[in-house]
């Protein structure tokens, strides 16, 4: 084997081992938030889960808030990856976003547009959904955050009173935010 072939190999294989070495740590910095506990095991998720996971987000954000600012938009998705890590309301994006409780013999939705069937229906305002879109991934992916929603759980429209004894924290646009 001449030294040319030699050093070329060598030299692939030290691309290729800085290559997965700095794609693993990328995973690891990046994407902590993106296990899922299986019999108190933590792995990865597939790339299609985390889309999956990605178009729940995205659609909570735009079904609740996409007229609202910044802000709004960020909380939302703020408070719905808060419940994910609390555990009672599921343990995915998905099943936070999709779960329903019986309530004084109604089926109640955590979040109201899934009872409208509103997840069925493609989004009416592109730019919104887009926007959506955006925040959903600077949110799960860049892990951005508004110290103010730190551990919330909770909000409502300001213009609905379900009459919670909840601490309330703050209101961004339409919406009041509240821990327990």
């Amino acid at each position: 084997m001449n030294i040319d072939k030699l050093v070329r190999i060598t030299t692939y294989i030290i691309g290729f081992t800085l290559f997965v070495t700095v794609f693993l740590y990328g995973l690891d910095k990046n994407f902590k938030y993106l296990l899922t506990k299986n019999d108190n095991r933590s792995e990865l998720i597939s790339l299609k889960e985390n889309l999956k996971q990605l178009d729940c987000l995205t659609r909570n954000i735009y079904w609740e808030a996409a007229t609202e600012p910044l802000e709004g938009k960020i909380a939302v998705a703020q408070v719905t990856l808060n419940r994910v890590n609390d555990g009672r309301f599921g343990d995915n994006i998905c099943s936070v976003v999709h779960q329903k409780t019986k309530f004084a013999q109604r089926v109640v939705c955590q979040f109201s547009w899934v009872c409208e069937n509103k997840h069925k229906v493609q989004p009416i305002a592109p730019q919104h959904y887009k926007e959506s879109e955006d925040i959903a991934k600077k949110v799960l992916f860049e892990n951005f955050r508004l110290p103010s929603i730190d551990g919330v759980l909770f909000y409502h429209a300001d213009y609905v009173n379900p009459r919670w004894k909840k601490k309330k924290v703050t209101k961004i646009g339409r919406h009041i935010f509240y821990r327990e």
